[in-house]
């Protein structure tokens, strides 16, 4: 445990940092799976509603510098993907 009182701070603010990087990304990552769940499910009403919510926590898991940028294109490209294929 850090002595310094500016050592202190910033092991607080990196303990908030992380929290909130950590309920991003399982936000993101839980859409996603809702995601992959309708399209294995074959419904394509519900995946497109969900494919919209998912990239869209994508994008705000990217604007807060928790994924890169990237990171977030491929993963919405691969989401993109999957969708297309059902709909073919």
């Amino acid at each position: 445990m850090p002595n310094i009182k500016s050592a202190i701070k910033r092991v607080n603010v990196i303990e908030k940092k992380t929290l909130r990087n950590n309920m991003i990304k399982s936000g993101y990552k839980s859409a996603v799976k809702k995601f992959e769940q309708a399209v294995e499910a074959g419904n394509k009403e519900e995946a497109t509603t969900l494919f919209a919510t998912a990239t869209k926590k994508i994008d705000q898991a990217c604007s807060k510098s928790v994924i890169v940028k990237n990171t977030a294109a491929r993963k919405k490209s691969n989401l993109a993907k999957k969708l297309n294929a059902m709909n073919a």
